[in-house]
């Protein structure tokens, strides 16, 4: 018995420690965007300040229990596609659906946003035509899938802006709560276009 809840408080320091460096690298990531609005219109970007304040009141107060309910997941990241779309043109072209079809669907809390994150980092050019889909939703047979496609432009080594380490971190959560087997995830990018797909219970 103290075995398993020494393993258990390890557990939970672990998940309270990638969360902690989750925050800094979105909020990174985030202010990387508003500075660049800031030359193109800086009415856009006052928006984008107004938009980034309710955004981090999600990621600092509801990052902090073990599950949320999906809804109010996606409704975070509604907020956040909002807010990176100030920055795209007319050649980018965006496909979200983000629904949920069971209302008692949970899901650990900052779970999409490093896959989001990276369809907008990775998947827009500044003058070439573009495009990101995003789907997430509940399934019938009890399961949250979210797949992502965006057109595939590298960052180079000087503008990889922490590139890595929200992946790395979602990887290791995704061991830590859903456990190995519980859980399916998947990236592969071809021909100029990158998927991503993540497949996780509904229920947490």
């Amino acid at each position: 018995a103290q075995r398993g809840e020494a393993e258990r408080r390890r557990t939970e320091a672990e998940l309270s420690n990638l969360k902690n460096q989750l925050n800094p690298h979105f909020l990174f990531n985030t202010l990387n965007n508003i500075y660049s609005l800031i030359d193109i219109d800086s009415t856009k970007a006052q928006s984008a300040v107004h938009e980034l304040s309710r955004l981090l009141r999600y990621v600092l107060y509801e990052g902090v229990p073990t599950a949320v309910p999906l809804e109010k997941e996606l409704d975070f990241l509604r907020n956040y596609i909002s807010l990176m779309s100030l920055r795209t043109g007319p050649h980018v072209r965006r496909h979200i659906d983000l629904s949920c079809r069971d209302p008692k669907a949970t899901v650990a809390p900052l779970i999409f946003i490093s896959l989001v994150e990276n369809a907008f980092k990775h998947g827009v050019n500044p003058t070439e035509s573009s495009f990101i889909d995003i789907s997430i939703s509940t399934t019938d047979d009890g399961h949250i899938a979210c797949r992502i496609s965006n057109s595939d432009f590298p960052k180079n080594d000087s503008d990889r802006s922490g590139s890595g380490i929200g992946l790395a971190n979602l990887e290791r959560r995704l061991r830590l709560i859903y456990g190995p087997g519980h859980y399916n995830f998947s990236r592969t990018a071809q021909d100029g276009t990158y998927h991503c797909q993540l497949l996780i219970p509904a229920h947490l």
